[in-house]
């Protein structure tokens, strides 16, 4: 049995989601609950997540998804939402929330990730754009708009050196990467050499040996044998911080 409170809030989350495909801020649900402080928004959610009536998806700001809906609800909204559908004069009207959650629920059609949802990704250390360095396997995350993201598991390395400066890329940037052990000729990869270093540089394959290609002419292309090599994603995008 949920208290008032919980059911108005559930269903207020459940109608945002189907308005909008967005969760409601904690600030928007404050209000629309008439709660002194968020604090008390943090309670209700951490109530129902426990219940297993909502959960909060990982590696976003806010989101939340409604797994179930209530079937009752410790509440006097009935008797009033009762005497409003009878013509009544007697009693209070209902508030817009008690009429929210005595409304049926429907279940959300799918809905793609909002512009403005953030993504944490696992940073994995440095990642070099010139001579191979190694690759340090970081604790860290990089908060990442989803607008930047394509479908497919992703993490973020930051660059070090200039040898792709010409595709744009340069150093301190963070690329964001596609997690993939395949690639076509062309393609700008996270390359790992001999199992311990990794370099970002083109792909390209020719007499049965891999080919990494820089983007500055200073540099010269590095040839391996296909053993050497491991393929461990492709970029997907750069974010790039100006001091």
């Amino acid at each position: 049995m949920l208290t008032r409170k919980q059911h108005e809030l559930i269903r207020f989350i459940q109608t945002r989601l189907e308005e909008s495909g967005v969760s409601p801020s904690f600030e928007e649900m404050k209000e629309a609950l008439d709660l002194k402080s968020k604090s008390g928004v943090h309670r209700l959610i951490s109530a129902l997540e426990e219940r297993g009536f909502i959960r909060r998806l990982p590696n976003r700001a806010r989101a939340l998804e409604v797994l179930r809906q209530p079937e009752d609800v410790v509440t006097t909204a009935p008797r009033a939402a009762a005497n409003a559908n009878s013509g009544s004069n007697s009693g209070p009207a209902a508030s817009p929330l008690a009429a929210a959650a005595l409304a049926p629920l429907r279940q959300p059609a799918a809905q793609p990730a909002p512009a403005n949802d953030v993504i944490e990704l696992p940073l994995h250390g440095r990642i070099a754009a010139g001579a191979p360095i190694e690759a340090l396997e970081g604790q860290s995350t990089l908060p990442v708009p989803a607008a930047l993201l394509g479908p497919g598991e992703h993490y973020a390395l930051e660059v070090s050196g200039d040898s792709m400066i010409d595709a744009g890329i340069l150093d301190g940037d963070f690329a964001l990467v596609k997690r993939t052990n395949t690639a076509r000729d062309g393609e700008i990869v996270v390359a790992l050499v001999n199992g311990e270093e990794a370099t970002l540089k083109y792909l390209h394959r020719e007499n049965g040996l891999v080919r990494l290609d820089p983007a500055n002419a200073a540099y010269d292309p590095q040839v391996y044998r296909p053993g050497q090599v491991e393929v461990q994603g492709k970029l997907a995008g750069l974010l790039r911080r100006y001091h």
